[in-house]
């Protein structure tokens, strides 16, 4: 059985009060602007996609599973200057992460993980299809592998 999936990236909406904050702002919440030096390696949880050399992101903490469950966990994320959202179409997976090392973390309706899985993005498809073919699977959350950072979430569509 096939299920339909959709990839969500964070709302840019959710960081522009950030965007206007001085640096000295930033560094009481624990951000701060970097500027981008290499491609890739700068993969922005806005528009699921790497910065591009010379531009700049803000490195920030972020509550990227704050539920009521130990399962409740943040993490360092990436958000491109002047980012916009992305929405992608059902059963799309941006190029971003077809050329990593993905972590797929699989959770139930109560946000408790009940399954999980490390693939090459290439493979990532058929990994989600797999984990949200489980009827216990209500959403997966993907993390880049090598360094643990989250990346986006994963829904039923």
């Amino acid at each position: 059985m096939s299920v339909n999936f959709r990839i969500k990236s964070l709302p840019s909406e959710e960081f522009l009060p950030l965007m206007q904050m001085t640096d000295r702002e930033l560094s009481l919440l624990d951000a701060k602007w970097i500027d981008v030096e290499e491609e890739p390696g700068y993969p922005c949880r806005v528009t699921l996609s790497d910065a591009k050399k010379g531009e700049r992101v803000l490195f920030l903490p972020y509550w990227h599973h704050n539920v009521k469950s130990p399962y409740k966990a943040m993490g360092t994320i990436l958000v491109r200057e002047g980012a916009e959202s992305t929405h992608f179409e059902v059963n799309q997976i941006p190029s971003m992460l077809q050329s990593r090392l993905l972590s797929v973390r699989a959770y139930n309706t109560k946000n408790i993980m009940v399954n999980h899985s490390v693939t090459e993005g290439t493979q990532l498809s058929e990994e989600i299809q797999k984990q949200l073919g489980q009827t216990d699977a209500s959403y997966l959350q993907l993390h880049f592998a090598g360094p643990g950072c989250f990346c986006c979430t994963v829904e039923r569509a």
